[in-house]
């Protein structure tokens, strides 16, 4: 979610939101426009790009009107506009008018930082709108989606709807929707995962789950399901390495609380707990055998072998009958 400032009334005379992610600039737009309509039904709302604010614009919407009309004037990529307007915007910071409220949309940088400073220093409302270049932030985003709308789901699932989805939070907000609209009670991962099988890292991580699992009639379904949609072999002999890698990385790590575990490894806390219930038949002589299966698969689908769907089924089979080394079966 976008962090605020202090100043979080969206009727404050300035409201300054930074960054690059749409979703959260077009989100801040729209709290403001909410607020301002539901203060006056009428409220009149001028969304203008930095070539549409020529000079003397904003004095001409921001003018004294007969009917005192509530009004809200949008100014995006304010960065870009030239230098007389950014006169005029900083003039008009000096003294707003009462009933606008202006919306700057800037992003951030050196870029227009003067006009940025002006802002600031006239306190505006501030909020920051960041691009979500780290999975964790948009795993926190996802998160925090569900619980906006008044809903639970797993950490499990909350994972494999970012991996799933990727990196475009208007798809992973589109969906967080979707899951507490259709949706009755806890949002777990095989919810998920019935909504979002044909994506093509949610098909990739399902054909690793299950051959790590030893499942090998589910994890060759899988990998035909995924092949069938069109998801790149690659996606799909990486998604095994990271499997197998987990369960080696556990099975030599030292014991404790899953807590400590994902410090130590580098992983989630909810994945220790997941990849401690995968691991239950592995051996170390499995795991390397396993290893050496991936890597001749990932030869095989970049150009080493004839057949990528044949070498990535051995690789399956492989795998999943080196997690039942211990069980014997």
């Amino acid at each position: 979610m976008p962090r605020k400032t202090a100043n979080d009334d969206p009727l404050a005379p300035l409201t300054l939101a930074v960054g690059q992610e749409d979703l959260l600039l077009d989100r801040a737009v729209q709290q403001v426009v909410a607020a301002a309509r539901a203060a006056d039904a009428d409220t009149d709302v001028r969304d203008l790009t930095s070539d549409q604010l020529q000079p003397g614009t904003l004095a001409e919407l921001t003018s004294p009107s007969l009917f005192a009309e509530r009004k809200v004037v949008v100014v995006r990529n304010a960065q870009d506009l030239s230098a007389d307007s950014v006169k005029d915007v900083k003039a008009y910071l000096g003294s707003p008018v009462e009933e606008i409220t202006l919306v700057l949309l800037h992003a951030g940088g050196a870029k227009g930082k003067g006009l940025l400073d002006a802002a600031r220093k006239a306190g505006a409302r501030e909020v920051a709108c960041p691009k979500m270049t780290k999975p964790a932030d948009r795993l926190a985003f996802v998160r925090s989606e569900f619980r906006a709308l008044g809903r639970t789901a797993t950490p499990e699932a909350s994972q494999t709807l970012v991996d799933a989805i990727g990196s475009d939070l208007r798809e992973l907000a589109s969906a967080v929707t979707q899951l507490a609209a259709d949706v009755e009670g806890n949002i777990d991962e095989a919810v998920v995962g019935r909504y979002y099988t044909g994506r093509a890292e949610a098909s990739s991580f399902t054909v690793a789950d299950r051959a790590v699992e030893g499942r090998t009639a589910e994890a060759l379904e899988a990998l035909r399901w995924s092949l069938s949609t069109g998801v790149a072999p690659v996606l799909i002999t990486s998604a095994l390495a990271q499997g197998v890698r987990a369960i080696g990385k556990l099975s030599s790590a030292r014991g404790g609380r899953p807590a400590d575990l994902a410090r130590e490894l580098g992983m989630p806390p909810w994945k220790i707990d997941r990849v401690r219930q995968q691991m239950r038949g592995w051996t170390p002589d499995g795991v390397a055998t396993a290893l050496r299966a991936v890597a001749l698969a990932d030869a095989g689908v970049k150009g080493g072998g004839d057949d990528p769907e044949y070498a990535l089924e051995k690789a399956v089979v492989a795998i999943a009958t080196a997690a039942r080394a211990r069980q014997g079966r």
